[in-house]
């Protein structure tokens, strides 16, 4: 037998034809995964840029709400109607727009059964007689979402017991 330069096999050889089959469907399955690799690197990139797009303004929107809560106490706790009462009430107004128009909505609680997943309930009192026993019967701090995410849970106090 001669001595074959690197790169060439002797036809006439079986076993190195073989070795030769099997290593290009080595490498052809070694494509196919790279090709997979780079498919699913290329849909978490998209799922990844989806969820930023979407929930990017969760930030800005957590040091936003705490001003919320301060103006519409302040709008609560004036007596009459004057001109600065009534500019807190409209900035109040305006900065709920924006957030609703981000996605970022108010958690409704009161009246409504307490759901341990959007709510945080900071007390519990004996059931009045015109709620149903696990109702929130009191709002102490109004929650947050932002689309499917909770931002801030809302802080309720939760009738218990019976009527």
């Amino acid at each position: 037998m001669s001595e074959e330069p690197p790169g060439e096999t002797n036809e006439d050889d079986p076993d190195a034809v073989g070795d030769e089959v099997d290593r290009v469907e080595e490498l052809e399955k070694e494509i196919q995964y790279a090709k997979a690799e780079t498919a699913n690197a290329r849909q978490r990139a998209a799922k990844e840029r989806a969820e930023l797009l979407k929930y990017g303004g969760a930030s800005l929107a957590n040091r936003i709400i705490p001003m919320v809560d301060v103006l519409a106490k302040a709008v609560e706790a004036s007596e009459g109607s004057d001109s600065v009462t009534e500019g807190v009430r409209l900035t109040l107004e305006g900065i709920k727009a924006a957030l609703d128009a981000e996605g970022i909505v108010q958690i409704e609680a009161m009246g409504n059964s307490f759901d341990p997943t959007c709510m945080e309930a900071i007390a519990t009192i004996p059931c009045p007689e015109d709620c149903q026993p696990g109702s929130v019967i009191e709002v102490i701090e109004q929650g947050y979402r932002m689309h499917d995410r909770i931002l801030r849970a809302a802080r309720v106090v939760v009738a218990e017991g019976d009527p």
